[in-house]
C-alpha cells in the first residue's frame, strides 16, 4: 500500500488530502463531525453539486484506518492550478465563484470558514469549489471569518491588476495567504478612494487592520454581533466590487501573433496538419502546450481527445484563450499564465506546499510550437538547457525549429549583437538528440521553418 499526504493539505484540523495505490482520499476528522454531518443532510451539499459548484464525493469505508470520522473520495482535478497562474478573468469568476457559494450556504445556515483562492481549481472550462471541509455551521450574530481572506486572496489582486498592473498578480507567489491589505492600499492609485466598494474593502479595511494588529480584539468581537442580513448585505457589495472590475490589454506583444508575418496562409494550414499527423501516431491523453498564444493549436490536441494545459507568458493571450474556451464550451482545455524562462517554483511550507510545474507532471506529449527562438536568442538559455527541462515535462514532444533567417529572428536580433554562433538546426539536433529521440521531421511549406516529434530517452546522453 503506497500511503502519501498532499502537503497542500496540512493546515485544516478537520481533515486533510492523501493518495493510496493512486486513489485520492480525504479523512474527516471527529472535529469536523457537526459540521459534515449537517452540510450532507441540510441539502446544501446535494445543491451544490446540483449547480455544479462544488466537486462531488463519495463516502469510502476502508478497514485499514480507524482514527477518523469519515472518510471520502472526490472526483479528481485534471491539472492543479494556482491563482498566480490565472489570467485576470479567471482569478474573477473563482472570486465570483466563492461569492456564489457563500451566499447558497448562508440560506442553508453554513457559511464558508475560509475563502482561499486554492480552494478553486478549473474543471470543464469553469472553475469549482474543492475543499468539502470548508464549511460551517453559521452562528446568529458572528462575523464572517473569511472576510480579510476573501479581501487579500480575491479583491486585492484583481484591484491591481484592473487599475496598475497585470504582473502585480504575481504577488501571490510572494504572499501565500493572499496581497496584504495595507501593501494593495498603498499601491492602488489615489482614485479609487473615491470608489465606494474599494474605499470600504479595501482601503478603509487595510486602515482597520492596521489599527488592530497589536491589539486584542476577542472581547470587542464577541459585543459585536452581525446579523444574517448584514452578512447578505456584505456578500452582495463585494459582488458588486469584483464585478465591477474590468480588465482589458493592449499593445501586448504575442496578443496578434499569428496575425503578422510569421506563416503565410499555406505555410499556417500546413503547420496544422503535420501537428495534427504527429497527434494522430502519439495519441496522448494529456498535452501541454508552451507558448500556446491564443490556443490555436491547443485546440487542434483538444479535438483529437487530449486534456489540453495551454500555457503562455502573455496575460493578454491567456485570458483570450479562456474567455474563447468559456463560450465555445471548450472542457478539456485550461489556459494559464506561464513565464518558462521562470516557472512557477514549489513554495510555501517546506517549498512543497504548491508544487512546480514539473511536479505536476509529466505530460503525455509537451508542444514548443514558435518558441526555440524566444528562449534561446531572447533569454540566452542554451539549447542543452532547454532540453533537458523538456524532458522533465513530458514523454514525447513536438517542437518547431525557427531558424536564424527567420523574420521573426531577424527582428529578436535587431536590438541586440548576434553572439548565438551555435543557433543553426544541426546544434538544435544534436543537443536535443541527447535527451530525445527525433522520431520524426518535417519542414512547413513556404517557410524555413521546421517540425520535430521527438521522444524522451529512457537513458539520455549526460553531455
Amino acid at each position: 500500500m503506497i500511503f502519501k499526504k498532499v502537503e497542500g493539505s496540512f493546515r485544516d484540523p478537520s481533515g486533510f488530502l492523501f493518495w493510496k495505490d493512486n486513489y485520492l482520499y480525504r479523512q474527516i476528522n471527529e472535529s469536523y463531525r457537526k459540521d459534515y454531518s449537517y452540510l450532507m443532510s441540510s441539502g446544501l451539499y446535494q445543491d451544490l453539486i446540483n449547480k455544479d459548484l462544488l466537486i462531488p464525493h463519495r463516502e469510502i469505508e476502508d478497514t485499514a484506518f480507524s482514527d477518523y470520522y469519515k472518510l471520502i473520495s472526490p472526483e479528481l482535478i485534471p491539472f492543479i492550478s494556482y491563482p498566480y497562474e490565472w489570467s485576470f478573468s479567471q482569478l474573477k469568476d473563482a472570486a465570483l465563484l466563492t461569492l456564489e457559494i457563500q451566499k447558497l450556504a448562508l440560506s442553508y445556515g453554513m457559511v464558508l470558514k475560509d475563502a482561499s483562492a486554492y480552494n478553486i481549481q478549473f474543471k470543464n472550462g469553469k472553475p469549482i469549489f474543492i475543499d468539502t471541509l470548508s464549511f460551517e455551521i453559521y452562528k446568529e450574530g458572528s462575523p464572517w471569518v473569511a472576510y480579510k481572506q476573501f479581501c487579500q486572496h480575491f479583491l486585492a489582486p484583481l484591484a491591481l491588476i484592473a487599475f496598475k498592473d497585470f504582473r502585480l498578480n504575481q504577488l501571490l507567489r510572494v504572499f501565500i495567504d493572499g496581497v496584504p491589505l495595507d501593501l494593495a492600499s498603498s499601491v492602488l492609485p489615489i482614485y479609487t478612494y473615491l470608489k465606494p466598494s474599494i474605499l470600504l474593502h479595501m482601503h478603509l479595511h487595510a486602515k482597520t487592520q492596521k489599527r488592530y494588529e497589536n491589539k486584542d480584539i476577542s472581547k470587542d468581537i464577541n459585543k459585536r454581533k452581525v446579523s444574517g442580513n448584514s452578512l447578505k448585505f456584505l456578500v452582495d457589495s463585494l459582488f458588486s466590487a469584483v464585478n465591477k472590475l474590468k480588465w482589458k490589454a493592449v499593445g501586448t506583444e504575442w496578443v496578434d501573433y499569428y496575425d503578422g508575418d510569421s506563416y503565410t496562409e499555406q505555410g499556417f494550414n500546413n503547420k496544422k496538419c503535420i501537428v495534427k499527423e504527429f497527434l494522430d501516431i502519439v495519441k496522448p491523453k494529456k498535452v501541454w502546450d508552451l507558448g500556446a498564444n491564443n490556443g490555436v493549436f491547443s485546440r487542434i490536441a483538444m479535438e483529437q481527445g487530449a486534456q489540453v494545459v495551454s500555457f503562455d507568458i502573455d496575460a493578454a493571450c491567456v485570458d483570450n484563450n479562456y474567455n474563447c474556451a468559456k463560450k465555445k464550451g471548450d472542457k478539456n482545455l485550461l489556459p494559464l499564465v506561464l513565464d518558462l524562462v521562470n516557472p512557477s517554483a514549489g513554495i510555501g511550507w517546506d517549498n512543497i506546499e504548491r508544487l512546480s510545474v514539473p511536479d505536476r507532471g509529466p505530460a503525455d506529449l509537451v508542444m514548443g510550437l514558435a518558441l526555440i527562438h524566444h528562449l534561446s536568442i531572447s533569454n540566452n538559455v542554451p539549447f542543452k538547457k532547454i532540453a533537458e527541462f523538456f524532458r522533465k515535462l513530458g514523454k514525447h514532444m513536438i517542437i518547431e525549429f525557427v531558424p536564424k533567417q527567420d523574420k521573426k529572428v531577424q527582428k529578436l536580433l535587431l536590438t541586440r549583437k548576434d553572439i548565438f554562433e551555435d543557433y543553426i538546426e544541426e546544434c538544435f539536433e544534436e543537443e536535443f538528440g541527447a535527451f530525445f529521440d527525433i522520431e520524426m521531421k518535417m519542414p512547413i511549406e513556404d517557410s524555413l521553418r521546421t517540425l520535430y516529434l521527438m521522444k524522451r530517452k529512457k537513458i539520455y546522453k549526460n553531455v
